[in-house]
């Protein structure tokens, strides 16, 4: 059954969620592997898949509920298309890129799901991940941008990196740290990025096989989130750093792995960071419910939308891959859709098109100044004389004068 959004709008900033605890989640992503699609109804369409808790079970535990969403950007709502249940509660998610499934890690270990070609159904993989059965539950799972590689960094501190879809181990660090907060990717997938609860942030070298750096922190310092850059020439790693109950974000230079400087951005603790499929946006939220996205380049809010989910902790946040929406998760106030206002780049061809119709114009209104202004010209007149001088008088005769006094 379709559910209708509630509109909102903060600061210019339109935003659209759906009704309070409509969809309460524990996690959410965007269903990758394609652009959003052009529908029968002529609706843009993308997919999400929402983690949620449900009934308490005789031993304590809860059971859950795995539930596709499908997203359209113009009537802006949210449909549920298909639910599974399941026994355990999912700890982490990640969505393979190419669209050949999701991973999600559960209390004794990790499972592969996969949707059908519509993006209708979701089920169990007959694909077993053998070597992720019972590994217990992983804190963090990432894949790479290509989908080559794929990361797990559980609670118990082990980091595990794979080739995919073989599994064949790249890496295998059983105290990588304490436990994990985040993993990241490079573009080239050359590089992981790693943070911890209350531990160093470091990088691996996935050819090697060891680790890179351990980045530099001042004390009291914790670094808690990490995203590679996506534009494919800045080689930056972006931090979120906390000091004091205050946060910003740090940037490294991933050459020489040598911090180049930090900027806050939000009054209140950054929970949740995502950055653009295209790496020309940052996307924070708050503790308190606050979300701003930040244009790299500039390294300036671009757009914030306070209390997108009324206070409550942010504790995932995800940008469509078309970049024209926001994923956000909060337990208590559920998965949110915030749109972001579509500013289109000029391209080269674009900026010499517009640059030869100026001087089009300009060649056009200097006619029609010529042809029909007299006064314009504002020459002497004589008895036969006529109102303007003829082009000849301006542009100059053929001849030069020169020429003619050689005769």
């Amino acid at each position: 059954m379709a559910r209708r959004s509630r509109y909102h709008n903060n600061n210019n900033q339109t935003m659209y969620s759906t009704d309070h605890n409509e969809f309460p989640g524990t996690l959410a992503s965007w269903i990758a592997g394609s652009k959003p699609s052009h529908g029968n109804d002529g609706d843009d369409i993308a997919h999400i898949l929402l983690g949620k808790a449900g009934e308490q079970r005789e031993d304590g535990r809860r059971t859950a509920i795995l539930q596709l969403l499908r997203y359209n950007f113009k009537p802006d709502s949210l449909t549920e298309v298909n639910v599974l249940p399941e026994k355990d509660v999912p700890v982490s998610m990640a969505v393979h890129p190419g669209g050949d499934g999701v991973i999600l890690s559960f209390s004794q270990g990790c499972k592969f799901f996969e949707l059908d070609s519509g993006k209708s159904k979701l089920k169990v993989s007959d694909i077993v991940l053998s070597s992720m059965q019972d590994i217990g539950p992983q804190k963090c799972l990432a894949f790479s941008a290509d989908g080559s590689k794929f990361a797990a960094g559980g609670e118990d501190g082990h980091l595990r990196i794979f080739e995919w879809p073989s599994l064949q181990v790249l890496l295998d660090q059983p105290k990588a740290h304490s436990s994990f907060k985040d993993l990241d990717f490079s573009l080239d997938s050359a590089f992981l990025a790693s943070t911890s609860n209350d531990g160093p942030a470091r990088v691996w070298d996935i050819i090697k096989a060891a680790p890179l750096a351990t980045l530099t922190r001042d004390q009291g310092e914790s670094i808690d989130f990490c995203r590679f850059s996506r534009d494919g020439t800045k080689p930056f790693l972006f931090c979120t750093v906390t000091k004091g109950g205050k946060t910003r974000i740090a940037v490294w230079d991933i050459t020489t792995w040598r911090k180049l400087g930090g900027k806050k951005f939000l009054d209140n603790p950054i929970s949740a960071f995502g950055i653009s499929r295209n790496g020309k946006f940052l996307a924070i939220g708050s503790t308190k419910g606050d979300i701003s996205i930040i244009d790299v380049q500039k390294m300036q809010v671009q757009h914030s939308i306070k209390r997108a989910h009324f206070g409550a902790v942010i504790t995932s946040i995800e940008f469509a891959s078309n970049g024209r929406a926001l994923l956000s998760v909060s337990p208590e106030w559920a998965a949110r859709v915030n749109t972001i206002p579509y500013e289109r780049d000029w391209k080269d061809w674009q900026i010499y098109l517009l640059l030869l119709a100026m001087v089009l114009l300009s060649v056009i209104l200097f006619y029609i100044f010529f042809e029909h202004s007299d006064s314009f010209w504002n020459f002497p007149l004589g008895r036969e004389q006529p109102a303007r001088p003829p082009i000849e008088a301006i542009l100059g005769d053929r001849v030069s004068s020169d020429d003619q006094n050689i005769w």
